[in-house]
């Protein structure tokens, strides 16, 4: 790592989801000179306060390693993208509160999407699609129009998500139990996960706060596992994921008028690169029935690789930033940042 006490060029890059939040801070050339991890950073789940309190801390730790000071000017621009930026008004409250810490002489907020759309395209153009704790979509034309969704959960129409998934497990499993539903393998998986008797503790557990909410995410793998077995009530479910992100792709290249034409829409989160090439199979093919000249791929570098890129963009660095920072992606990914 190198230090200083200079800013130019410098980029502070922040990926802020709902489960975690890496910050990078990278020179003019694209070489890294800072990072950290943390938790989740939404303002939305948070309150603008505590985000602010979370990124500060991880801000400082990025700035520490490059041998800079941990409070006060580390970089010429700041690249923000997080979860729960969804809506003009919460992006300029990030950008008021994130200009207010003095990180930068610019500052630049916006939805963790579009960092992820960057980290998946050579130029932001296309749509990209996450499935992570929740789910969101962006899509970016050639021409610098935009078109994205609400992701404000079910209020704004959305479904998918890990959360949701396992909250659609739990559904299942207690039906199951109580006899509204049909038999599922999920009732004795989710029994076993927690360790409890029954699910009835699980449901009391959850009620009274012995079992936190975020436990629900937890289920998310398990609901995959008991599909891949041939559980056809764990299958439904994950039918209807690949059903939700492969409309939210070509709903979002039909309104940019993106159908013809060859478009990258990058896929990623939690969710969909853990359950590996089957699933992403089936979205290309749906995909494809609509739009077939789309090429649906998961990104192979973390999102804030793409909220790099963007403040790089920002400041005009040249390509070769571009690429050295994405072959040195692996000191990236490494396990500072998982």
């Amino acid at each position: 790592m190198t230090g200083g006490s200079a800013t130019t060029g410098r980029v502070l890059a922040i990926d802020g989801g709902n489960s975690k939040t890496d910050v990078l801070l990278v020179d003019a050339d694209g070489a890294v000179l800072g990072q950290a991890r943390g938790p989740g950073a939404s303002p939305q789940q948070l309150g603008l306060a505590a985000s602010l309190t979370v990124l500060t801390e991880l801000v400082g730790r990025a700035a520490a390693q490059a041998g800079l000071p941990e409070h006060g000017l580390v970089a010429d621009h700041t690249a923000a993208y997080l979860a729960g930026a969804d809506l003009p008004r919460e992006e300029e409250d990030l950008r008021v509160g994130l200009a207010g810490c003095g990180w930068s002489t610019t500052t630049v907020v916006g939805n963790d999407t579009f960092a992820l759309l960057r980290a998946g395209t050579a130029d932001g153009v296309g749509v990209a699609v996450v499935c992570g704790a929740g789910i969101n979509c962006v899509g970016v034309a050639r021409d610098g129009r935009v078109h994205r969704f609400p992701a404000l959960g079910r209020i704004s129409g959305d479904w998918g998500g890990g959360s949701h998934l396992g909250g659609e497990a739990l559904w299942w499993a207690v039906r199951a139990q109580d006899g509204r539903g049909p038999d599922t393998a999920l009732l004795p998986a989710i029994v076993d996960h927690f360790g409890l008797p029954g699910i009835e503790d699980v449901v009391a557990g959850l009620h009274f706060g012995e079992i936190p909410e975020s436990a629900l995410h937890g289920l998310s793998p398990l609901l995959f596992q008991v599909a891949a077995a041939g559980d056809p009530v764990a299958a439904g479910v994950v039918d209807r994921l690949v059903e939700e992100i492969s409309l939210l792709a070509t709903v979002s290249l039909r309104r940019l008028d993106l159908l013809a034409e060859p478009v990258t829409v990058v896929l990623g989160g939690g969710v969909i690169t853990g359950v590996g090439a089957p699933l992403v199979d089936r979205i290309a093919q749906r995909c494809h029935a609509i739009a077939p000249l789309a090429e649906p791929h998961v990104v192979d570098v973390p999102p804030v690789v793409g909220a790099a890129l963007l403040g790089l963009d920002a400041i005009g660095a040249s390509p070769q930033a571009e690429h050295h920072l994405r072959t040195t992606h692996a000191r990236v990914g490494s396990p500072a940042l998982g």
